[in-house]
């Protein structure tokens, strides 16, 4: 699989998950990537530099696993053959013959006991380890809140509650944001995995989400009505998703992106 996409963001992490969100793909072990250029502050917000990487996805390999002990079938060993012991050889094949039985019917066990343990092992250890960053952020803060962590579907719920958490989502929700891009950080370096992690703080996403899903039917009856395009302002891939799934409820006008990150917009047009 040749596909690869390069994105703007203002971090290499936000890049990252964005590529990976693009092509499909929930952690950075399962793609390439290269950074072409990391960000840069500037002074006072003057001449700063996005950072630019380039991701495509990592082709798969299946292993086999080694079974000690197995020998061709019909092809002893050429030392074997040498020697000229029959007796010896037959016997020597039965003894393999019986450890590669066992090998067959043991390591299928293990295989199956391992398929989906470790996954909910390491989710469930990286959601300590957002609980246990958040609450420390709190008193970091010395805010008074409830910090609740669950794990569903692969994805990592994060809440934060409290009236004095507002603090924590800054205008526009940036502050949020940067918490948001620490804790995969911190996940990512305490795990050595990354994680899909939703964050909330204070309800503000949960009211940004239904706000702007009241917004986009809003401007898709504009649509119907006016038969224009309208392009929205630039979102994040979460918030792209609401618009679109708000606007595929409603017949007579379509969704497409237009763009690249972190400038990527909406655009609702006429079906």
């Amino acid at each position: 699989m040749e596909e690869w996409v390069e994105v703007k963001a203002p971090t290499v992490a936000l890049a990252i998950e964005t590529a990976l969100d693009e092509l499909g793909l929930e952690s950075p072990e399962e793609a390439t990537v290269e950074v072409l250029q990391e960000p840069e502050k500037g002074f006072l917000g003057i001449g700063r530099k996005d950072a630019v990487v380039r991701v495509k996805p990592r082709p798969k390999r299946r292993r086999r696993p080694r079974r000690r002990g197995k020998k061709p079938e019909g092809k002893p060993a050429p030392a074997q053959r040498a020697k000229g012991k029959p007796s010896t050889d037959r016997n020597k094949a039965g003894k393999a013959g019986k450890s590669t039985n066992k090998a067959q019917k043991s390591p299928a066990t293990k295989k199956e006991q391992h398929v989906v343990e470790p996954d909910e092992n390491v989710r469930a250890e990286q959601a300590a380890v957002i609980e246990q960053f958040l609450t420390g952020l709190l008193d970091a803060f010395g805010l008074e809140g409830d910090v609740a962590v669950k794990v569903e579907d692969d994805i990592i719920y994060a809440t934060v509650t409290g009236s004095q958490t507002e603090a924590l989502i800054g205008p526009h929700g940036a502050i949020l944001d940067a918490i948001h891009e620490l804790c995969k950080t911190v996940v990512q370096r305490r795990t050595k995995e990354g994680a899909r992690i939703r964050l909330d703080i204070a309800g503000y996403t949960e009211r940004r989400r239904e706000a702007l899903k009241i917004y986009a039917q809003r401007l898709a009856q504009q649509v119907i009505d006016d038969q224009t395009e309208i392009m929205l302002e630039p979102m994040n891939a979460a918030e792209r998703k609401v618009v679109h799934d708000a606007v595929a409820e409603i017949e007579g006008v379509r969704t497409y992106s237009e763009g690249e990150e972190p400038r990527r917009s909406v655009v609702i047009a006429p079906e």
